[in-house]
Parts: structure tokens; sequence; C-alpha cells
């Protein structure tokens, strides 16, 4: 499969409709970082056979943030599969559906002029981007987390409340989710960067949290939107802050 990339021994990058998840093997048992959009299902099932694994090898599901792109196959991959999906205890009730932080259509239809957004748009719905995404049972991850690839959660709140980041700190690597990501559709910026201001739950709260991921030792950060970037966690946070300060 052209669109899932090996970073590091262990951990693979794969691209789906305008998102990416990230599978992580141990052995025989996988985890799997975020699930794309619910029309990215086919494409989830086929990456995990490009690493020679099969969905009834995953130990846990680990989510970012339960935005209907990263969340988008949780729900199936748990009810089919009995898989975990796990998360910040702050994300448990948005996956639940209780409340959405998310851009809604108002919102949308005001940015509609900026470059990009439209077509962004379409394509969102077309993947799913409106189908319920709930999952029937969220589970908050323990501390420590201990599953496939040993990935360390990072609170970094602002585009939703519970957003988390994982850092494989023996692998050098930083999931970034969308806390920082390196390009999106909708953005005309290059390189490391914040989302739109209009993606996020409470923007200076993701302004604070890319002080958090500039404190961690990585040099490889893999997004939840754009290629994954080489460099170190400081200087991609500090490249986002230059470009979110007016």
């Amino acid at each position: 499969m052209d669109d899932v990339t090996e970073i590091r021994e262990g951990v693979h990058l794969a691209r789906g409709s305008d998102t990416n998840w990230v599978i992580l093997t141990e052995g025989d048992a996988v985890t799997l970082v975020d699930t794309g959009y619910p029309g990215d299902r086919e494409r989830v099932i086929a990456s995990l056979a490009a690493v020679g694994r099969r969905p009834e090898d995953l130990a846990a599901i680990l989510i970012t943030h339960a935005h209907s792109d990263h969340l988008g196959s949780a729900e199936h991959l748990r009810a089919t599969y009995g898989v975990p999906v796990l998360m910040h205890e702050e994300e448990v009730p948005h996956a639940r559906r209780e409340f959405l932080h998310q851009v809604s259509a108002g919102q949308i239809a005001r940015n509609a002029w900026r470059p990009g957004v439209l077509p962004w748009a379409v394509r969102a719905v077309r993947s799913g981007g409106l189908t319920d995404v709930r999952v029937a049972a969220p589970e908050a991850f323990p501390a420590p987390l201990d599953v496939p690839g040993r990935p360390v959660p990072v609170h970094t709140p602002g585009h939703t409340a519970g957003h988390c980041a994982y850092h494989l700190p023996e692998a050098g690597v930083l999931i970034t989710g969308d806390a920082l990501v390196t390009g999106h559709p909708t953005s005309r910026a290059q390189g490391p960067q914040l989302l739109p201001d209009y993606f996020h739950h409470d923007r200076e709260e993701a302004l604070a949290s890319l002080r958090a991921l500039g404190r961690l030792e990585a040099d490889v950060l893999l997004p939840g939107h754009g290629p994954a970037h080489d460099g170190p966690a400081a200087a991609a946070a500090e490249h986002a802050r230059g470009l979110a300060t007016p």
C-alpha cells in the first residue's frame, strides 16, 4: 500500500482522505493511533495488512481526539473485534457525543471564501464527515499506558479539551494529532503549524500546548494532517507559534 510509510522500526504512518493515522507494531500485536474518516475504513484495514497485521491483532486503539476524521472506524473496530478505544479522560464524553467540539457548518460557510475550504468540505462530507461516529464504550487510558509501541500520552488541549499527543521516546517520534500539523487543504502555510483558528475549541490553549510539545525529545513528528516532519520538536513548535502570532 503506497500510503503506508515506515518511519522507524515498528512505527508506520498511513495516509487516508486528508487525514493520517499511525500503526505501532510490537511482535504480533498492534496499536492503532486514530482511524481516519468513516469512509477510510477499507484503507485502515489495508494499512494493517500492509504491515502484516489484521484487525484481530489490535491490542488497542488510541485516539488523539474525537473528531469524525480521527474517530471514523473506532466504534466498528471496537464492536467487531473487541478492541478497547482509549483516550484522555476529558475526551471520553466527547467520543460518546455528550457534546461536540468540532467545526460547525456555519463556521465552514463563513470561511467558504478562503482558498481550499469548499473543496475540503465537499471531500469531508463524501468521506463520511457528517456520519455519527460516536463510540459506545470509550475508555480513559490508564497510567501508565501499557500497549504495543509504548506510547506516552501528552495532554495537549486546545483543538479539543481532551486532545492528546503520543510520544515514543525510544524511537524519537512524536504523534501530534491536530495539536501540530504540517499541512491542510484549508491552509496555505508550509511546514509545522496550527490548523486555522476556526478549527480549534480554544485557540489560546492550542498555542499553549505547542510549548508542551516543544519540550519533548523527538526528531520526527507524525501529524494528523500533512507529511511527516524531520526535525526537533522544539523547532517545529516554535515555527508553528511564529505562524500563529499576528
